[in-house]
């Protein structure tokens, strides 16, 4: 078997319906499902397959859907005998990750993450700060860019998101995003602002981090049984810091493409994106062409993949 790692996608890649055909036909998958409603208390499955979509896009809704949709596409994977030697994710897809990994149960992940939703949401007023996508542009100059409008006093904004060589995500107070992307507009570089509900992995929410602190010291974390990679510091978890790292993790920006990089150095080549999208799947590629990166969301992905795996 090929040293695989599992990636799980972030806030963003949601969709209506996500995650209904393969419960449809996976018992494995439909059971993750069916965890999710009785521990969150309500029917989550009614909202991710029936919507309405403004109602899925709801922080608090968005990222127990994800990771209920990743952690099913888990399980299926698993009942083929196919299982990650390592494992990452892209902001809210670091507890996927860590469920894959066995540090956390899933019950107890998707109540958390509905409460880091709901904080992360109460941090900032709603309009008060925006996100978008830099593309084509070197790293040092967005940095430079943001730098250079908070000399200015327009307000915080930041990299939040290290995606992969010429796409990083800027976020911060909505003037100063809008600012910084002006002047990336002058550059040529193409900008595109992202639906988000708040400045996430900016120091705007490190209260939001702290607050997140008191539920992640009742999630009950076991030993890691398998290497995971930090957002923070896109080196491997330890048990010892485990919580510390996802408070830090809400307000410092994702270190996506470092974090693969980290997993390149240790010989990994075969990567898999379990969840709605393939937008990791996507960066990986432009991080290094020569890997294998592949989605699975659906039957045809997982018979996809099932088939370069044989």
């Amino acid at each position: 078997m090929e040293k695989l790692v599992f990636l799980f996608p972030g806030q963003g890649s949601q969709y209506v319906g996500m995650g209904k055909e393969i419960a449809g036909q996976f018992s494995e998958a439909a059971e993750v499902f069916a965890e999710a409603d009785r521990a969150l208390g309500f029917s989550l499955r009614d909202v991710v397959w029936g919507g309405p979509a403004e109602q899925l896009a709801q922080t608090e809704i968005t990222q127990p859907a994800i990771l209920t949709t990743s952690v099913a596409l888990l399980r299926v994977l698993e009942k083929h005998g196919v299982t990650p030697t390592a494992t990452a994710g892209l902001s809210l897809g670091e507890y996927a990750s860590l469920v894959a990994a066995g540090a956390l149960r899933f019950e107890k992940a998707v109540c958390l993450v509905r409460e880091r939703g709901r904080l992360m949401q109460a941090a900032v007023p709603i309009g008060y700060g925006a996100a978008a996508a830099v593309m084509g542009l070197e790293t040092q100059l967005v940095e430079q860019t943001c730098a250079n409008v908070q000399e200015l006093g327009l307000g915080l904004v930041a990299i939040a998101n290290y995606n992969c060589p010429g796409q990083v995500v800027i976020a911060g107070e909505a003037a100063a995003v809008d600012a910084a992307l002006s002047k990336c507009a002058a550059l040529g570089k193409r900008t595109v602002k992202l639906p988000v509900s708040a400045p996430f992995h900016t120091a705007l929410l490190q209260g939001a981090g702290e607050a997140l602190r008191a539920f992640l010291a009742q999630a009950d974390f076991t030993p890691l049984r398998l290497p995971v990679v930090s957002n923070v510091t896109a080196d491997y978890h330890t048990d010892a810091k485990l919580a510390d790292l996802l408070v830090a993790q809400v307000s410092r920006p994702v270190r996506f493409e470092d974090s693969i990089r980290r997993l390149l150095a240790d010989g990994y080549r075969t990567f898999v994106e379990l969840g709605p999208g393939n937008s990791l799947a996507s960066f990986v590629k432009r991080i290094d062409k020569e890997v294998k990166a592949l989605s699975i969301e659906n039957k045809a992905g997982l018979d996809k993949l099932l088939e370069a795996l044989a």
